[in-house]
């Protein structure tokens, strides 16, 4: 591999480090100087830009990143976390084995069709607040990160970021359905049982509340999620033409989604309850982190897939699965897919022909391996700061990947003998 590549990949490395030990390390100093650090890294990259393309260069190529593929990916986030901010589910059978399990199971349903982020904001405050009595939710909370957070999302590109960004690639928008339903099947029956038993075990220690009737509030934010799950498969199949915008060429579709999305996110600050949002203690500040740690991966990370490409990777369905899983769990799922795809050529019409068995071995990676560190998925560290906020005592990184490696390592075993 060339030496300037290894040395222009640098940036995306120290920023994704930064993210992985300052955090468990030194929460103080991260917590005030996140932005500064990692501002620091991304400084590099644009320094190392400069020098390759000169300083009017390095500023267009910024700015062609930030508008047609930061934006369009962390807007639509934004949006999905808003919307499912102010919808409020309070009483059902949540709070007893059976009732938390039948939410995991809703959350993993319903992952695929409002996104990861949008499902886990949902629903971790009915099971937190329902279970809030228990002594131990530790079980729930990793069961709920597994899931909800990260695979229940396999099934279209609205669910997880990796599908959303092989669908703004031309992947189609139901490719994920037709080819992950089953590995998913086999992963999620596994947890469910597991956190069962669990459930079932801790529960003998505690006096159950008695369920409640259920209530579910924030209608118009149910309607815009109506709205955006048919708008983003129109915008894979609606191609007006390019526009061009403060020097940056966007495709026209990919504007009117941002458009859409801002709309959206307006609506439903101005027609939510503010109720609502207590309910859920909505935060905004919640996002801060993911923000910055997704701007700082789509800055960085182009160096990477020149080191990719020039590796001649074998195309092994195996090999592929658990590599691109292992670079997912470490580097965030959205840009591992990303790599792997450029890695395997780039074009959704070869890769999703006849089996897909390569493009199938690289999706059901970045998903499946999302839950096994807090930066393998952007929900993961949103799910770790809510259950923290209401006292739960979290793992530290090193402890919750020791955990999801011990319980997910035997899953993607048998996802290996099954499927690939």
């Amino acid at each position: 591999m060339p030496v300037e590549a290894l040395i222009q990949a640098l940036p995306f490395a120290g920023a994704l480090i930064s993210f992985a030990v300052f955090p468990g390390l030194a929460p103080r100093f991260w917590h005030r100087n996140m932005g500064k650090l990692i501002g620091a890294w991304v400084a590099l990259a644009l320094a190392q830009q400069a020098v390759l393309r000169g300083a009017g260069g390095a500023v267009g190529w910024f700015g062609q990143i930030v508008a047609a593929e930061y934006l369009p990916f962390m807007l639509l986030l934004l949006a999905l976390y808003a919307l499912g901010g102010g919808i409020s589910i309070k009483g059902g059978p949540w709070g007893r084995p059976l009732g938390n399990v039948l939410l995991l199971l809703l959350g993993t349903l319903l992952a695929s069709i409002m996104g990861t982020t949008g499902a886990a904001l949902l629903l971790i405050h009915p099971l937190l607040a329902a279970n809030g009595h228990r002594r131990e939710l530790r079980h729930l909370i990793i069961a709920f990160v597994i899931l909800v957070g990260n695979c229940g999302g396999a099934l279209s590109p609205l669910g997880d970021p990796p599908l959303l960004v092989g669908f703004l690639r031309g992947v189609p928008f139901l490719w994920p359905l037709v080819h992950l339903w089953l590995p998913l099947l086999v992963l999620a029956v596994p947890v469910l049982l597991l956190c069962l038993a669990v459930d079932i075990y801790l529960a003998r220690r505690d006096v159950l509340q008695p369920a409640r009737k259920l209530r579910v509030r924030g209608g118009v934010n149910i309607l815009l999620l109506a709205v955006l799950v048919v708008a983003t498969p129109v915008e894979g199949i609606w191609h007006p033409g390019e526009v061009r915008l403060l020097g940056v060429s966007l495709p026209g579709e990919a504007l009117a989604f941002m458009l859409l999305t801002l709309v959206c996110i307006g609506v439903s600050e101005v027609f939510t309850p503010r109720a609502v949002r207590n309910y859920n203690r909505f935060a905004w500040v919640t996002m801060r982190e993911i923000v910055i740690l997704f701007f700082a991966i789509f800055v960085t990370i182009p160096p990477v897939f020149t080191l990719l490409q020039s590796a001649k990777l074998a195309p092994d369905p195996l090999a592929w699965f658990w590599a691109s899983g292992i670079a997912s769990a470490v580097l965030d799922a959205a840009p591992t897919y990303l790599i792997f795809f450029e890695a395997a050529g780039g074009h959704a019409a070869d890769l999703v022909a006849g089996s897909a068995r390569l493009l199938t071995a690289i999706a059901a990676g970045a998903v499946f391996f999302g839950p096994v560190t807090y930066l393998g998925n952007a929900p993961n560290l949103m799910i770790r700061g809510i259950a923290s906020r209401r006292g739960v005592r979290m793992p530290g990184f090193f402890a919750y990947a020791g955990i999801m490696i011990l319980v997910m390592t035997p899953l993607y075993l048998l996802l290996s003998v099954l499927f690939f």
